[in-house]
């Protein structure tokens, strides 16, 4: 049975590495079987948001009735949907990247670079994390909420942001700790 390329692409985020230490391997199934998960529920997140925008256009064209929380309510859904699934994004290599200099290397001058700008990566990501836990434990205990009408709390969209930052910072420490003991992912 032949599957939608979207599905194709979910399932190749189960497919588990060889090689390399046991250890890393089963974290590599583990981190695989959450970013299907995450990805099966974003998918329901992106078709909920386009829903509520749909209801929300809808509701002020034809009933000229205003709305307060249908604007914030996509844009909460949306910025979970993209934090939560960079971990994903990362597994299959799929962040923009300059692919110019990857044909220019050699393999082993390419690998060296890839691992280079994993470590740059994860740097730049765990401080990222870090300071997204920060405003999100800050969120929380001030009890702050958006400027809307409808005033959620903020630390809903912070703490999103930083659990997706938080699995994009261990999926770019399996890569590299991948990287580093040889294993070879498919």
């Amino acid at each position: 049975m032949t599957h939608p390329p979207a599905v194709e692409t979910i399932a190749a985020a189960a497919t588990v590495p060889t090689g390399g230490p046991a250890f890393l391997v089963g974290a590599d199934r583990i981190v695989a079987l959450l970013n299907r998960i995450i990805m099966t529920i974003a998918s329901i997140g992106i078709v909920t948001a386009c829903a509520i925008l749909t209801y929300s256009v809808a509701t002020r064209s034809l009933f000229h009735a205003p709305t307060y929380w249908q604007d914030e309510a996509a844009v909460f859904i949306l910025v979970g949907v993209t934090f939560m699934t960079s971990a994903f994004v990362q597994s299959q290599r799929g962040h923009i990247g300059i692919e110019a200099l990857a044909t220019l290397l050699s393999p082993r001058v390419n690998r060296a670079r890839q691992l280079l700008v994993d470590i740059a990566s994860l740097a730049f990501c765990t401080f990222f994390a870090w300071k997204s836990w920060t405003l999100t434990h800050e969120a929380f205990v001030d009890g702050q909420v958006s400027n809307s009408m409808w005033g959620p709390p903020l630390s809903i969209p912070y703490a999103l942001m930083a659990s997706g930052m938080t699995l994009l910072c261990l999926q770019l420490l399996l890569q590299i700790l991948g990287s580093l003991f040889g294993v070879r992912r498919p």
